[in-house]
């Protein structure tokens, strides 16, 4: 199967208390399920996030012919992602009124074990998943 892979990145307000109350809404479960499913419909297919002190990274995998800009823009008009980006801003640092294209910053990728290929990061890197069968 294939897919496209984008990396973006993030800071948080360096705060203890706040970094523990963003690591508490992400926990299993935590995440309000509009979000989640708003993000499946416009195409992501997996999205991690990792911390390390009050930067964050995200790998996003979405489907092959993913429109970075297309699904963001219609991801900002899913029911509740509005108050969901307001509602996590108090944790980052960034504005309340700000989307989440406008606060997750890409990220260009500058190696890789087995490149051959450079891409633009809003593109996404086309990746394909290996089957043991």
């Amino acid at each position: 199967m294939k897919f496209k892979r984008y990396c973006k990145t993030l800071a948080l307000e360096d705060n203890l208390r706040l970094i523990e109350g963003y690591k508490k809404i992400h926990a299993p479960g935590a995440c309000w399920t509009e979000i989640t499913e708003g993000m499946k419909e416009v195409g992501i297919l997996d999205m991690e996030i990792y911390i390390h002190g009050s930067q964050l990274f995200m790998i996003m995998d979405t489907i092959a012919d993913f429109d970075h800009e297309q699904a963001m823009a219609d991801l900002a008009q899913k029911p509740r992602q509005g108050e969901w980006e307001a509602y996590v801003s108090q944790f980052q640092q960034t504005s309340e009124d700000a989307s989440a294209n406008e606060k997750w910053q890409l990220m260009e990728r500058i190696f890789e074990i087995d490149q051959e290929n450079s891409y633009p990061a809003i593109e996404g890197q086309l990746k394909e998943t290996y089957s043991n069968e």
